[in-house]
């Protein structure tokens, strides 16, 4: 309910009055590595409405939970969870949080054969696949969600030889792109960029849906530019953008 008032009252706020913000005005995002396109092309067009330079740092959720920690002077954090914004509010580092897109966890190869097999549990029993790329379970939530996923198909401890550590979801998706694995736990996302459409993915049912929070930092120096880019990133044109990419 806190998230939902807190939207709320920020978009009634921001559709009140123009766009105006100070000449030269910036702020820095830390982003989870799964919204990497969607994020550019909404920073992109909040930029041109506003005149808010959009500064991004892209990596795992906990790698940028933790330069926040010690002092990262992001002035909003998109994360892949709900975990880390909730855990910097209780902390007393966010005021807030808000849920801004809800992805999903998938299996992609750059080789098509790969996803003629029935299932995608029966497609890494094939001997021929050697290495999986997965980001790292531990700091990234789409890892932890392949991981989740694994273990309820009764793959994990079978295919650990098999498994390629990426330090974010955007490098196991590289990986897999580049063909220095067989195939690759990625984002939705990924299928839809360019590099993407060249491959085949299954969709995993046994991975939870990753619900993606954000929050606006207290040591921000500029609160209003922060909230409103949030609030455009909750919009019409910006939920446009996230659907193109897999996001709900």
């Amino acid at each position: 309910m806190k998230k939902t008032i807190l939207v709320i009252v920020l978009l009634l706020s921001v559709l009140a009055a123009p766009f105006q913000v100070p000449a030269q005005d910036k702020i820095s995002v830390g982003v989870a590595a799964n919204f990497i396109s969607a994020f550019k092309e909404i920073a992109a067009a909040f930029e041109e409405q506003t005149g808010v330079k959009v500064e991004a740092t892209f990596s795992s959720t906990g790698n940028l939970y933790s330069q926040i920690k010690n002092g990262a002077p992001y002035d909003v954090f998109l994360a892949a969870d709900e975990k880390r914004p909730d855990l910097l509010h209780q902390e007393g580092l966010a005021d807030g949080t808000f849920i801004y897109a809800r992805g999903q966890a998938i299996l992609w190869s750059a080789d098509p054969n790969f996803c003629k097999a029935p299932t995608w549990r029966e497609a890494l029993k094939n001997d021929r696949i050697k290495k999986i790329s997965i980001a790292n379970p531990v700091t990234a939530p789409y890892g932890a969600a392949a991981k989740s996923a694994l273990q309820k198909a009764g793959l994990w401890d079978a295919l650990q030889s098999k498994l390629v550590n990426g330090q974010d979801i955007a490098q196991a998706f590289q990986y897999a792109n580049t063909g220095a694995v067989d195939a690759g736990f990625c984002a939705l996302s990924a299928a839809a960029s360019r590099e993407g459409k060249n491959g085949c993915y299954f969709s995993i049912t046994e991975a939870p849906d990753i619900v993606q929070a954000g929050c606006v930092l207290k040591k921000t120096k500029n609160p209003k530019s922060a909230e409103l880019f949030m609030a455009y990133l909750l919009g019409a044109d910006a939920v446009k953008t996230k659907k193109k990419y897999g996001y709900r």
